[in-house]
């Protein structure tokens, strides 16, 4: 897979960026240490390690984006709104959450911020985030819909009959792809009979960017040359992002030593962690040890603060049961 050119980006920029991949991991870190306690009765599927994908395209579109997820949603949801408590109230299952706790991990919205929603069903957030790319063309010039999947809803006709109708009428989109290698268990070269997804892409009307660095300012200078060309050349954009989890595909527990797992493929992808990678680049650019320690103090600090208010919140009442379900002027 072909690597971006790597692209210096201003220090405030590196500082943020590290702030929104720091706030991801810790959340779900949290998650991992706290979700035996029972509280959080919702499935689980962990960004834990995918963090740079999300986290790099949100922030190079500084807010103009309408954003739709897929099951896997954490690092997109904290990347898009870097919402804490209407995150954990949605895990806790009570009323401070994004849907009042009615929703749970895999749909987690905020449409005022952009973020449209999340899905459990594979692919069938791709449509959606067309259809706001649609709308955004018609009404609002400047705005991207950006629609984050993983190699395995590739295989959907979702995503292919999505691709065809936003190349047929030059949609504002980004097609991102959380290339992981892996649906649940499954390899690409299990399931696909092409040997490069981006290679049968190009044969569309569509912009196409690879990248394999797992680093977060490769992905964010990426992204931010994508969307220009969306609005210069007119056509949608496609990237595809290599990139590695963690965790078991739901569950928060590590399965590196699953049968499916390759112990080399671990080790490389934990060698490039995002986090770290960051980290130290932000060290190697003159940035005090203690400066970072404080703002990671302060973001655990934002995050327990978090958790304690969605276990002090209150469970969705019955009249709350259909509240959101229909459009409501109120």
């Amino acid at each position: 897979m072909m690597m971006q050119s790597f692209v210096r980006q201003p220090l405030e920029v590196s500082l943020s960026l590290y702030r929104t991949l720091f706030l991801a991991r810790r959340c779900e870190e949290y998650i991992v240490k706290i979700y035996p306690d029972d509280n959080m009765k919702t499935p689980m599927h962990m960004s834990m390690g995918q963090e740079a994908v999300s986290v790099g395209v949100c922030k190079a579109l500084h807010g103009r984006s309408d954003v739709m997820a897929s099951y896997r949603s954490h690092a997109a949801y904290l990347a898009q709104t870097e919402d804490c408590v209407s995150f954990f109230g949605e895990l806790h299952g009570r009323v401070n959450g994004t849907a009042n706790g009615k929703s749970g991990s895999m749909h987690l919205a905020d449409i005022p911020r952009g973020m449209l929603g999340s899905t459990g069903i594979v692919a069938a957030g791709i449509p959606v985030a067309m259809g706001a790319a649609y709308a955004n063309k018609q009404r609002e010039p400047g705005r991207v819909a950006v629609a984050f999947f993983g190699d395995g809803a590739t295989d959907e006709a979702a995503f292919w009959e999505s691709l065809n109708a936003s190349c047929s009428m030059g949609l504002p989109m980004l097609f991102v792809c959380e290339d992981n290698d892996l649906a649940v268990h499954t390899r690409k070269a299990q399931r696909q009979g092409f040997k490069s997804l981006s290679a049968v892409v190009r044969q569309y009307n569509c912009l196409v960017f690879e990248d394999g660095t797992n680093d977060v300012e490769s992905i964010y200078a990426m992204a931010t040359e994508a969307a220009a060309r969306v609005f210069s050349e007119g056509k949608p954009a496609f990237l595809s992002v290599r990139t590695y989890r963690y965790l078991e595909p739901c569950g928060t527990s590590m399965d590196s030593t699953a049968p499916y797992r390759k112990p080399e493929e671990d080790a490389f992808w934990k060698n490039r962690d995002c986090v770290l990678l960051q980290r130290n680049r932000l060290l190697g650019l003159g940035v005090l040890e203690t400066n970072l320690l404080a703002m990671e103090n302060e973001i655990n600090q934002v995050i327990e603060a978090s958790i304690d208010a969605a276990k002090a919140a209150a469970h969705p009442s019955a009249e709350l049961l259909h509240h959101g379900v229909f459009y409501e002027t109120n």
